[in-house]
């Protein structure tokens, strides 16, 4: 499953507001948040399949609408954040996008098994001496 990432910009659409934290007074008079909106299921380059496991894999991220929602106002400029929540979003895109690598089963080695019969008989042995007394 691979996507071509750069074209997701075409989209996103972005808003802006004013966040807390650092910043004095441009915090009172800039809007610094950027809030990243992506709609999943009116997505164009997305398969179906990529879809679901977006839906999937990031659930509580996605609203009601379909919209999937990040947030950035750790910096104290827009365009900064703005950078942030694009390159937080193509990373959990990433993230959901990884093949989870399939267990191969294993069998216990025979020292394995020869080790837990004989602390098996240690055991029993132990318990046997107790019941004697």
């Amino acid at each position: 499953m691979k996507v071509k990432l750069p074209e997701l910009d075409s989209e996103f659409s972005f808003k802006m507001s004013r966040s807390g934290g650092a910043g004095g007074q441009n915090v009172n008079k800039v809007s610094t948040k950027v809030e990243l909106n992506f709609d999943v299921n009116a997505s164009l380059i997305l398969n179906d399949n990529q879809k679901e496991r977006v839906f999937l894999k990031l659930a509580k991220k996605i609203n009601k609408n379909s919209v999937l929602q990040l947030v950035s106002q750790e910096a104290r400029t827009q365009l900064r954040n703005k950078e942030i929540v694009i390159k937080k979003f193509y990373e959990l895109l990433r993230k959901c996008f990884v093949e989870p690598k399939k267990r191969k089963p294993t069998k216990p080695t025979k020292a394995a098994k020869e080790k837990r019969l004989e602390t098996k008989k240690k055991t029993a042995e132990i318990k046997k001496l107790r019941k004697s007394l």
